[in-house]
């Protein structure tokens, strides 16, 4: 049989590494999932093309090469939507193979007919259609090369028709990729020197820009006496062997890092991005770096704002800073910062209030994890309680939907990180929202036979969203969810399942859900009433909490108010 155009487009995914290929089979598909049968790409058949996404997304971001994922015409294709757009704002290097309808057929508005090349524009770095066998290989190439070197999703679209097309002979295309490195003037680096020489107090707030650079920001933090910041999703990245370091400012972090960043003089943003402007302090001078010029100064003005590599801007910057001797500053925040985890800690304890905290789960699950165990978070209490209070140390990794905020990601990003290094420990940590509109997909982790290890904290409701109904005032909304146990759902499907409602059983539980040989689901009733405390309490959430606590006393809620104080403020 001559080779096709599926067959050529395949062959250059197999040339630029790809080792996996997630998602759904159907009839505009088929001869593309021929060629992957034929080729070194292992096909990873999803219960949703939109977990295929997660899982595509999560692998690449941990092994940074290219991942690719497929689904057939119309809804298949479609489906695809939120995972990639969750990819693409995650500078995940993917590669969706939307196949579509024949070409003849395009603008009759046919049955599943979809504008792919519309529809994923913006949730992409390359979007194109193969219209010919003469473009296959070309086209092919330019959508990895873009992935790779943008760092972000590339969408081939690949008419069902074109194919099956013979292939066509084609010039030699192929992948080039390197990465520069990117390093600001002598003249720009000396500003930086001064201003920092200068003196007054510095906090540096690092972001997942840091990422290779540990070594040359804690050099200079001592030097400095800075203490460290850091975003959300530069955990991975500044936790670990950090003696400066005072957690996370925003709306999920903490009142000592919140507090550094505000008091200080100089504020040295290093490959941040962090979108909430009432968090960056209004008097402090304001140093950015950042290899992408368009974040320089886009969140809040800056003094100095300069575009290159953090490490090799810092390598560069290091002989040309003074040392300080005065500590307070740093030590300040960092005492602070102790302060604040020993005392949520102490709050989450059995025996202070009724029930299972969700930080003392995620501290549980932090002691008895692996030193190199990776976590796939979904959005909402679980990833806070993941950030807060699962130590990041330098081997650990963790995944979830921070820059789009989308439920669902936990288990279908899980399924990639699995694929990608099954030696490792891998651990979902799932709210029972969104482990729920994916819930299907605990099925392929059964059918792959992966270990996951799934955790769900089972609060019923949609607790975040609850959290922010209660700061604007409002009245629980909608948020009530009727659950099922969902360890002996687990026990039903083929993986081990168990379900807590006793804390004093909860630290043999999670031994007993670590230590199985394949994947487990351990279900874990926790405190309804549990709240997300923000580092400083806003005038408007004061109020609206208040007024919500008014509606619910005059609405026969009045117990529903006592548990909420009893649980987080007493």
């Amino acid at each position: 049989m001559s080779k096709k155009v599926a067959d050529v487009i395949i062959e250059v995914l197999e040339e630029v590494g790809v080792k996996r290929c997630y998602g759904v089979v159907g009839d505009t598909l088929n001869r593309i999932a021929e060629a992957i049968d034929k080729s070194t790409i292992e096909w990873v058949t999803t219960r949703h093309e939109e977990a295929g996404a997660f899982a595509a997304s999560a692998e690449a971001q941990l092994s940074g090469g290219l991942v690719a994922c497929a689904g057939s015409c119309g809804p298949g294709s479609l489906h695809f939507i939120n995972g990639i757009y969750d990819a693409h704002r995650n500078r995940a290097p993917v590669l969706l193979i939307a196949s579509q309808i024949i070409r003849k057929d395009l603008g009759f508005e046919s049955v599943q007919e979809v504008d792919l090349k519309r529809l994923y524009s913006e949730s992409s770095v390359y979007c194109d259609m193969i219209y010919s066998a003469d473009q296959a290989r070309r086209k092919t190439v330019a959508a990895c090369q873009a992935a790779l070197a943008k760092q972000g999703v590339a969408v081939l679209i690949v008419p069902a028709d074109v194919s099956k097309e013979d292939a066509a002979k084609e010039l030699p295309y192929s992948l080039h990729l390197n990465r520069p490195v990117i390093q600001p003037t002598d003249e720009d680096i000396d500003r930086i020197a001064a201003l920092l020489n200068e003196g007054g107090n510095v906090t540096i707030y690092g972001g997942s820009g840091c990422k290779d650079a540990h070594a040359e920001i804690m050099e200079i933090a001592q030097l400095l006496k800075a203490p460290v910041a850091r975003t959300s999703r530069a955990k991975d990245y500044l936790e670990h062997m950090n003696p400066g370091d005072v957690g996370m400012t925003g709306l999920i972090g903490n009142e000592a890092a919140y507090r550094a960043v505000l008091d200080c003089d100089i504020l040295l943003l290093l490959g941040a991005d962090f979108a909430w402007s009432q968090f960056y302090p209004a008097n402090a001078k304001i140093i950015q770096i950042d290899i992408d010029p368009c974040h320089i100064g886009r969140r809040h003005p800056v003094d100095i704002g300069l575009t290159g590599d953090i490490r090799a801007t810092l390598a560069a910057l290091l002989p040309r800073l003074r040392e300080r001797d005065d500590e307070q500053f740093r030590e300040k925040y960092v005492r602070r910062y102790h302060e604040v985890q020993r005392s949520a800690l102490e709050h989450a304890q059995p025996g202070r209030h009724a029930g299972i905290s969700g930080v003392y789960v995620a501290h549980l699950v932090s002691t008895h994890a692996r030193e190199d165990t990776l976590f796939a978070c979904d959005d909402g209490t679980p990833v806070v309680w993941t950030l807060r209070h699962v130590e990041g140390n330098g081997k650990r990794r963790f995944f979830s939907s921070l820059l789009h905020g989308t439920m669902a990601g936990g288990i279908s990003s899980a399924i990639g990180l699995q694929k990608s290094q099954p030696e490792r420990q891998v651990i979902a940590m799932c709210g029972d929202g969104g482990f729920t509109m994916l819930m299907g997909d605990m099925l392929t982790i059964i059918q792959e036979a992966l270990p996951i290890k799934i955790v769900i904290f089972n609060n019923s409701k949609l607790g975040f969203v609850e959290i922010e109904q209660k700061a604007e005032g409002m009245l629980n909304t909608f948020t009530h969810l009727h659950n099922p146990d969902f360890g002996a759902l687990a026990s039903a499907a083929g993986m081990w399942g168990k379900r807590i409602d006793q804390v004093d059983a909860l630290p043999g539980a999670i031994e007993e859900w670590l230590s199985q040989p394949g994947p487990a689901l351990l279900d874990i009733k926790v405190n309804a009433m549990e709240l997300v405390m923000p580092p400083f309490i806003a005038l408007e959430s004061a109020v609206g909490m208040t007024l919500y606590t008014a509606k619910a006393v005059l609405n026969g809620k009045g117990a529903e108010v006592w548990e909420m104080m009893t649980e987080n403020f007493i």
